[in-house]
């Protein structure tokens, strides 16, 4: 059955790990964190909240619906005094009008019905020439083949209805695109990247993250006994004392609030 965020019991799935300097050097050429305020909407565990924190933002306000996710996220970033965590939502967040410099939406667009209702959202919040990222999977990124490195693909492999599902739930690069156009702001730039997830220092480092389902939502559409059948199927195509550099295809998106000098 599909995770349940609100739950307590998955209140650390997504607060487990940490975000590889990867991610932030390849928004390097298009944004600066430093001494910026920043909105991280749908923050789950705070993973990203914490690293652009440590990448010198001047505030960074985690906001997520579920308050067990929020609970989770202040014990991950204990100790930051440019973090705080609110309770919220994507598309009526509560935040003061053209109150950041940048908004995150990261793997959030796929659970919205509609995201430009969240785009006009952030329009709103942002200031004039701020931005917003969005980074999420399209199809595309869902169908690469399996290997070493992308485990994901192993799981359509072994279950292929898990494909079919995470497909249909996945927005299209056109539909981001006309998403951001209709809500106001300016696209800036698209582009992919593999994202290293984790290092695990051998196989059985993987494995049991998998089972315990960790940060892993489509894992919980497989009942114990299938995710059992899996972690058996992967372990038998990777090498079982060699360390395993995880990584994931995503879709980013790069959108900008313009100036009021620059509006027609």
């Amino acid at each position: 059955m599909p995770i349940n965020f609100h739950d307590r019991d998955n209140q650390h799935s997504y607060a487990s790990r940490d975000a590889d300097n990867g991610w932030i050097q390849a928004l390097a050429p298009y944004i600066t964190f430093w001494d910026k305020t920043i909105l991280d909407i749908g923050c789950g565990g705070g993973i990203y909240t914490k690293a652009m924190a440590a990448a010198g933002a001047r505030r960074v306000t985690g906001l997520d619906s579920s308050a067990e996710m929020l609970k989770g996220a202040a014990q991950n970033c204990e100790g930051l005094r440019n973090v705080e965590f609110v309770w919220g939502d994507a598309v009526n967040t509560g935040m003061a009008r053209e109150s950041y410099d940048i908004v995150l939406e990261r793997a959030v667009i796929h659970h919205l019905q509609n995201p430009v209702d969240s785009f006009r959202e952030v329009e709103r919040v942002l200031k004039p020439g701020g931005y917003l990222i969005v980074q999420d999977r399209t199809p595309d990124d869902c169908l690469q083949p399996r290997s070493q490195e992308h485990i994901r693909g192993y799981f359509f492999e072994k279950f292929p209805r898990l494909l079919e599902l995470d497909i249909r739930r996945r927005p299209s690069g056109a539909m981001v695109r006309d998403a951001i156009n209709n809500s106001g702001l300016a696209l800036v730039k698209e582009f992919t990247l593999w994202e290293i997830r984790r290092t695990y220092r051998e196989f059985q480092e993987l494995s049991r993250d998998l089972l315990g389902r960790t940060g892993r939502s489509l894992l919980h559409e497989l009942n114990d006994d299938e995710l059992l059948e899996l972690v058996a199927y992967i372990g038998k195509k990777l090498p079982e004392r060699d360390p395993v550099v995880e990584q994931d295809r995503w879709t980013l998106w790069i959108a900008r609030k313009l100036g009021r000098g620059e509006r027609g």
